[in-house]
């Protein structure tokens, strides 16, 4: 995937049914080029799917928190695709230093907080990872 490309599905992330004219318009190509760029991003399973947000999904969830992976070997853009998927994860950063990825997770329980990192511990490539319960917020954005 090129830049425009990344940018096509970074807009998509936030508007999944954004008008093909409008999408075009965002990444300065034309019409005819964000549709054979989405098609052939489609065709290759860069995209698998869209999806619908709902304001439950945006809603504070009772139990979050941050988990810090490490990624063994070349395998980081596979486990953070495997990651993305999973709808309990709320974002994902890279990063430096120590962890490679750092995974912001949002249940409802913390019996479904604990499942989503077992799930994640399993992923081939995943050899170690630490986790914090985020208790208290004081300030976002």
């Amino acid at each position: 995937m090129d830049e425009v490309d990344n940018r096509l599905v970074a807009a998509l992330r936030q508007d999944a049914r954004m008008p093909l004219s409008d999408l075009a318009l965002h990444l300065g190509v034309s019409r005819a080029t964000a549709r054979a760029r989405l098609a052939r991003l489609r065709e290759r399973g860069e995209i698998v799917g869209f999806t619908v947000v709902t304001a439950a999904d945006v809603a504070k969830d009772p139990v979050r928190g941050l988990m810090m992976v490490e990624i063994e070997g070349r395998g980081t853009e596979r486990v953070s695709r495997q990651l993305s998927t999973m709808a309990e994860v709320r974002a994902l950063h890279a990063t430096n230093g120590r962890w490679d990825v750092i995974v912001e997770i949002g249940t409802d329980t913390l019996e479904n907080f604990d499942a989503v990192l077992t799930r994640i511990r399993r992923l081939e490539g995943i050899v170690a990872s630490e986790t914090s319960l985020l208790l208290k917020t004081r300030k976002v954005g």
